[in-house]
C-alpha cells in the first residue's frame, strides 16, 4: 500500500489539490486521474520526491515543485494542468548537475506587495509587484527560487559556490499538457537581429532542430495564452526555444561561448568556433529568470510588465538626467528633404535643418544614422559634417543629438569614443548590428549601458535581442529593436498590418520596441511597393498615428522626412504632442493578430489608439475611464475612401465625457487615434 508521502508527491506533481508549504496533504485513490505513459514514467522516477507548492496571490495559478531523482516544476491555472512536470537542471564542468538529484536541505516562503516607481514610465507610473515566492535550498550549494504572480510564473537557479564556475549546459523545459497553437518567431541562425514573423502551428507540427527566439507564445486549447521569455539576463547566455523530445514540449536553447570569430565588413561578426560551455561566471550569484507570462484575455498580454518586475533594480545613483522623447530620424527616409536651398544628404546643412524642424515641433532629439563617420573609426568624421557646429546649433535649439554606431567599432574604441561624445555634448547612442546573445555579447550590452551612463548618454540597442529588463537595471537604455519594424517596408512586405497587430501581444511584452513608425506616404495592400529610397507604409495614415499610442518606446522615432511631415500639418500636430511615456495604460479591446484598442494617460491628458489587420472592422470606444469632467477629443479616423487611398483620413474635434461611447470604423489596415484633453 502506498504511504502518505508518495500520495502527496503524486498529488502535488499533478496539481490535483493544493499542497501545504512542506508537509503534503494525501489524496484518496479515487481522486487520481488516468495518467499518460510519459507521466507514469515520470512518476516512477519521482517515487521518493519531496514536493512543494506555491500559489499566486489570487490563488488562480499554482506551481508545484518536485525534488527527488530530478528537479521538476508544473503549473496549473484555475485548477487545470497547463504545464506538466518539466525537468530543470544546470550542468557544471565539474560534473555536478544542479537538480539531478535534487536533495532539499531547507525551504522558505515569502510574499511581497510593493509599488515600484519606474524611471521610465513605459506602461504606468507605478508598477505593482505582487507575488508569492518559495526558495528551496539543496545540498550541493544551490537553490531554486520560484515566484508566482497573478499574471505569470518565474523560476531561477541561485548558486553559492566558491570562486568561478563554468556552466556547460542548462536544462529548461516547458512540457505542455495539451497540443497548443504556438506563435513561433522562427530563427534560421544564431546570428540574428531577432526580427521575425510568427509561424503559427501546433506544437506537434514543429520539430527540432527548428528553433525560435523569445518571447514565444502558446495558446492553450480552450485556455489561457502563455508567453515564454526570460528576465534579468546578466553575465549569461540568452535563451532561445526549440522542440524537446517529449510530446507538446519545448526546451531552452543556449548559444555556447564564442572562441573564434570572423568579422565581415565592419559589423557582422560571425562565430566560427564555440567552446563547450554556456558561461563562465561567479560561483555565488542568481541566474536569469525563466518566465511564463499568463493571460486569460488577450488584453492582459499588452498590459503585462512581468519582465520589468523581475529585472534587477536600478543601478544608477542618479537617473534625473534621463530624458525620454521623440527622435527625428534620417535613415529610413534616406534624407529626402526637398524645397530647400541646399543639397540634402549627410552634411551639416541637412542636419541643421533636422534640428530646426525638431525644435519647431517639440521633438527632443535628432539622430545621425549611418554615414556620419568613416566606417571602422568613430573618431573620424566625414568631411561634409562639422560636428562642433551641429552640437552648438542643437544646444542653442534645445535639441539633443544621438549618434548611430556599429557595435564592433564601439567595442574597439569605447573609451575614447564615448569620451569624445561626452565632450561634444551628444545625448545618446544608437548601437547596431549585435545580432548575438551569447554570454560575451550579453556582457557587451551591460558594459555599454554602464559606460554610457557614466557619461550621461542614452542608449538605443538596435540590431538587438529581445529585452530582458536591462531598461530597469540601467534606465538610460530607453529602447531596443528585436522586432520586424517599419524599416522592412524599404525592401519587402513583411511590415504589414497583420504583423503590426501581432507583435505587440508577444514581443512588446518583453519591453520597449524600436519599431520606428511615422510614415506619411501610405498605401493599401494593392498599391504598396517596396522602394528603398522613397519608402511608404502598408495600411492607412491613421494606423501610423495610432502606433504612437499603441507601441511602447520611451525613445520613439519619427521615421519620415521633415519635408513630408511639413506637408501634413494635422498629422504633425498629433505627432508633436503625443508623449512617449505614460502614467496609466488601459487596453479597451484587443484580439491577437486582429486588432488593438487602448488608451494611455500622461498627466491629465489621455491618448487613444486603435489598429486593425487587413480586415476592416467597427469598434466601440467606451470612454468611462476619463472620470469626472468635460473633455475635448481631437480624433483622427480613416476617411471614407481609405480602403482605396490609404492617406485618406478625417480629423474631428468633439466634446466627450466618461459617459461617451464612440463608434469607429477601421479600414483594411486602418487605424484611429485621439488626443483627449480636459476642458
Amino acid at each position: 500500500m502506498l504511504n502518505n508521502r508518495l500520495f502527496a508527491a503524486v498529488t502535488c506533481l499533478l496539481i490535483i489539490l493544493p499542497c501545504s508549504s512542506i508537509a503534503p496533504v494525501p489524496a484518496p485513490v479515487s481522486a487520481t486521474p488516468q495518467l499518460r505513459s510519459e507521466d507514469n514514467k515520470l512518476m516512477s522516477m519521482q517515487i521518493a520526491a519531496e514536493s512543494y507548492n506555491v500559489d499566486s496571490p489570487d490563488r488562480h495559478i499554482s506551481v508545484s515543485i518536485g525534488a527527488g531523482t530530478e528537479l521538476t516544476y508544473s503549473v496549473s491555472i484555475g485548477g487545470r494542468l497547463i504545464v506538466r512536470a518539466s525537468p530543470i537542471s544546470m550542468t557544471l564542468d565539474t560534473g555536478q548537475v544542479l537538480g539531478k538529484p535534487a536533495k532539499p536541505s531547507a525551504s522558505s516562503t515569502r510574499s511581497a506587495d510593493q509599488r515600484l516607481k519606474p524611471v521610465l514610465r513605459i506602461k504606468r507610473a507605478e508598477v505593482r509587484d505582487y507575488y508569492n515566492e518559495r526558495r528551496i535550498d539543496f545540498e550541493g550549494g544551490y537553490s531554486l527560487v520560484v515566484r508566482v504572480f497573478n499574471d505569470g510564473v518565474a523560476y531561477r537557479f541561485a548558486t553559492r559556490l566558491p570562486g568561478e564556475i563554468t556552466v556547460k549546459d542548462e536544462q529548461s523545459t516547458f512540457r505542455f499538457a495539451d497540443d497548443g497553437l504556438v506563435f513561433f518567431p522562427e530563427e534560421t541562425s544564431l546570428l540574428s537581429h531577432q526580427e521575425r514573423l510568427y509561424v503559427k502551428a501546433r506544437i506537434s507540427e514543429i520539430a527540432a532542430p527548428r528553433f525560435a527566439s523569445l518571447p514565444t507564445l502558446i495558446a492553450v486549447p480552450d485556455g489561457p495564452k502563455v508567453a515564454i521569455t526570460e528576465a534579468d539576463l546578466l553575465d549569461y547566455a540568452g535563451m532561445d526555444l526549440t522542440r524537446d523530445d517529449v510530446p507538446n514540449s519545448f526546451r531552452g536553447l543556449f548559444p555556447k561561448y564564442p572562441v573564434q570569430v570572423q568579422l565581415r565588413r565592419d559589423r557582422n561578426e560571425e562565430v566560427v568556433e564555440r567552446a563547450d560551455f554556456i558561461a563562465k561566471t561567479r560561483g555565488t550569484r542568481e541566474f536569469p529568470w525563466r518566465v511564463l507570462a499568463i493571460a486569460s484575455d488577450d488584453r492582459q498580454l499588452i498590459e503585462n510588465d512581468i519582465v520589468f518586475r523581475l529585472a534587477s533594480e536600478n543601478m544608477l545613483a542618479d537617473s534625473s538626467w534621463i530624458r525620454p522623447g521623440k527622435v527625428a530620424w534620417d535613415w529610413w527616409n534616406a534624407n529626402n528633404i526637398y524645397g530647400v536651398p541646399f543639397r540634402a544628404g549627410i552634411n551639416t546643412e541637412t542636419y541643421k535643418y533636422y534640428i530646426d524642424f525638431a525644435a519647431a515641433h517639440k521633438i527632443e532629439y535628432v539622430i545621425l544614422d549611418e554615414g556620419w563617420y568613416k566606417l571602422g573609426d568613430l573618431m573620424s568624421i566625414v568631411p561634409a559634417i562639422d560636428m562642433n557646429a551641429l552640437v552648438t546649433h542643437a544646444r542653442e535649439k534645445n535639441v539633443g543629438l544621438i549618434l548611430w554606431v556599429i557595435w564592433k567599432t564601439l567595442d574597439l574604441q569605447m573609451q575614447p569614443a564615448l569620451d569624445q561624445f561626452e565632450k561634444w555634448g551628444v545625448k545618446g547612442i544608437k548601437v547596431d548590428f549585435m545580432q548575438r546573445e551569447d554570454q560575451w555579447m550579453v556582457n557587451f550590452y551591460e558594459r555599454t549601458a554602464r559606460e554610457a551612463a557614466r557619461r550621461r548618454l542614452l542608449v538605443d540597442f538596435h540590431g538587438a535581442y529581445k529585452p530582458t529588463g536591462l531598461y530597469r537595471t540601467f534606465p538610460n537604455v530607453l529602447t531596443s529593436e528585436g522586432v520586424k519594424g517599419l524599416e522592412h517596408s524599404k525592401w519587402g512586405e513583411e511590415a504589414s498590418p497583420d504583423n503590426a497587430v501581432t507583435w505587440p501581444f508577444i514581443r512588446m511584452l518583453a519591453g520597449p520596441a524600436d519599431y520606428t513608425p511615422g510614415a506619411m506616404i501610405n498605401a493599401t495592400k494593392a498599391d504598396f511597393k517596396a522602394i528603398y529610397n522613397r519608402p511608404m507604409s502598408q495600411g492607412t495614415r491613421c494606423q501610423q498615428l495610432a502606433m504612437y499610442v499603441v507601441y511602447e518606446s520611451p525613445l520613439q522615432m519619427l521615421s519620415d522626412s521633415p519635408s513630408n511631415y511639413l506637408k501634413e500639418p494635422e498629422s504633425l500636430e498629433f505627432l508633436s504632442a503625443v508623449p512617449t511615456v505614460w502614467d496609466e495604460t488601459r487596453v479597451l479591446d484587443a484580439k491577437l493578430g486582429e486588432y488593438i484598442l487602448l488608451a494611455r494617460r500622461n498627466g491629465r491628458e489621455w491618448y487613444a489608439g486603435g489598429m486593425t489587420n487587413w480586415t476592416a472592422r467597427d469598434l466601440g470606444v467606451d470612454l468611462s475611464f476619463l472620470g469626472r469632467g468635460a473633455f475635448r477629443a481631437d480624433t483622427y479616423r480613416d476617411g471614407p475612401n481609405a480602403d482605396r487611398a490609404a492617406v485618406d483620413y478625417r480629423r474631428e474635434t468633439i466634446p466627450v465625457s466618461a459617459a461617451s461611447r464612440l463608434k469607429i470604423h477601421l479600414a483594411p489596415g486602418g487605424g484611429w487615434a485621439a488626443r483627449i484633453t480636459p476642458q
